[in-house]
């Protein structure tokens, strides 16, 4: 906890001693999902390898300070990230002996960043086009959106199937236009973890000469792994004609602290609109790959020690893990009359949905919390039903034995509960409110009906419900509002 004695303050009015700061931290930290331990399905990737966080922070502490915004002046950075790019081409089809041998990349923050600069790439490599476009299955991550959002670039939304969860090939040929300069598609979808047609939307792009980038964020690491297991993969990276872009995330299943990812393109033409210079004023000329001009080392250091100290060896063997994993947590699926698998698990993901109309999901994903499983609950969309999504890792392995039976006995307690009804005027709201009548005094009303004005709540099942009800725009603002009554500076 905060020392309130002192101030209670980040920038209190006296210095508050080394070790007192760290015991502050620990006591804040009490209170976050574990990290560790393989009961945590989302956020966070752990192998369960003894000693690799203590390597990857004595690696992160030694470049901490080190800025990659010069890489003429910490020539260390520059091979790190240069060995990372590497590492990551050649998993993916590139580099000497693969069929793009000339792929370059550049490390980014995080999944968002990667497909933020593939886009910004592809809208400037066409200046000549005013109002550009991107073509995006609605599985594609919401990065893309983000991503179209700031840079002022069109988003065409293609339906995925209700029954294979992908987009369909010929429809996302159809959505090309003269102004698409990007088409996207996912190795795997985060939602569900499946592979979308690369081939098919790759050689559809390229037909009419537009990039195609493969979202490979979640799953590019340990897809090539899987697939020297035996386990049939599709192709999805350089190896595919058309595919011109590729983003990785390290701090995914190459297990590398947060956050770092590579943005990966077949040629250097290919990488050249995504720098930004600018020498036109008195100061350094800025030359950045990506969005941040200071970098700590530190986060591409601790990537570099995971990747050298893990190895091939060991990432075929965490894969292995992670798939036996993956298949036993779906016969636990299976198992419970009621849920239903959404997709055969091709990739990292278990995902399932309820068959049951008294068996509520957002009530499931509460009693699993309380026995120390936490999930990540999927609101409906179109015609998907709500699901609860499980990312898989190797520390899942020892601890498939227990889920199968809590998720029964999760199962028995949440139909015993009954589904979660919303009171009448808080269904009314949700169904004829829309984003721009929501007003401060509407959005304190709901928050202290849902539980919210006091923190974030044990139980989330009727904020989930509210949100569940609400069409999407309606559930972007609700949050939108919602976390900001929790993000509130501490005076």
């Amino acid at each position: 906890m905060i020392d309130e004695a002192n101030g209670g303050s980040a920038l209190p009015e006296r210095g508050v001693p080394a070790e007192r700061v760290l015991d502050e931290v620990r006591g804040l930290r009490a209170g976050d999902r574990p990290t560790h331990g393989g009961r945590l399905f989302a956020y966070v990737y752990d192998p369960a390898v003894p000693g690799l966080d203590e390597l990857a922070a004595a690696a992160h502490a030694a470049s901490a300070h080190v800025n990659g915004l010069d890489p003429t002046a910490f020539p260390s950075l520059l091979a790190m990230e240069n060995a990372l790019v590497g590492a990551a081409g050649r998993l993916l089809g590139g580099g000497p002996g693969g069929t793009a041998p000339d792929v370059v990349g550049s490390v980014t923050s995080g999944g968002t960043e990667s497909l933020i600069l593939a886009v910004k790439a592809a809208r400037d490599a066409h200046p000549e086009i005013a109002a550009p476009r991107i073509v995006v299955p609605s599985s594609g991550h919401a990065a893309f959106a983000k991503a179209a959002h700031y840079l002022r670039v069109a988003l065409d939304v293609v339906p995925v199937s209700a029954e294979t969860l992908r987009p369909d090939p010929a429809e996302m040929a159809a959505a090309i236009r003269p102004e698409t300069v990007l088409v996207a598609c996912s190795a795997p979808s985060y939602a569900h973890g499946v592979v979308d047609p690369v081939g098919e939307i790759a050689a559809a792009a390229a037909g009419v000469e537009v990039r195609c980038h493969v979202d490979a964020c979640f799953g590019g690491w340990t897809l090539p792994y899987l697939r020297r297991l035996g386990t049939p993969v599709p192709a999805f990276d350089f190896a595919v004609p058309g595919v011109t872009s590729i983003s990785v995330d390290l701090h995914k299943y190459a297990y590398a602290p947060k956050g770092v990812s590579v943005l990966l393109h077949r040629d250097p033409a290919l990488r050249a609109p995504q720098y930004f210079a600018y020498a036109d004023w008195p100061g350094y000329t800025m030359v950045n790959p990506t969005i941040a001009s200071t970098r700590s080392g530190g986060p591409i250091a601790a990537a570099y020690a995971t990747l050298r100290h893990l190895g091939d060896d060991g990432y075929l063997r965490l894969a292995s893990l992670t798939r036996d994993a993956v298949a036993g947590l779906a016969t636990a699926v299976r198992a419970v009359d009621g849920l239903r698998l959404m997709a055969e698990p091709e990739s990292t993901v278990v995902c399932f949905t309820s068959t049951d109309p008294d068996l509520d999901l957002f009530v499931l994903v509460d009693e699993l919390a309380g026995r120390g499983w936490h999930t990540q609950p999927q609101l409906s969309y179109a015609d998907l039903p709500a699901s609860v999504h499980l990312t898989v890792t190797a520390s899942v392995a020892p601890r498939v034995a227990e889920f199968g039976p809590d998720l029964a006995a999760a199962v028995t307690a949440a139909r015993a509960a009954g589904p979660v009804e919303l009171p009448a005027e808080l269904r009314a709201l949700a169904g004829t409110l829309t984003a721009d009548t929501l007003t401060p005094d509407l959005v304190a009303g709901l928050a202290a009906g849902l539980g919210l004005d006091g923190g974030v709540p044990g139980r989330m099942a009727v904020v989930n419900t509210l949100l569940d009800a609400a069409p999407p725009a309606l559930r972007e603002r609700l949050l939108v509002e919602f976390v900001g009554l929790l993000q509130r500076p501490s005076w």
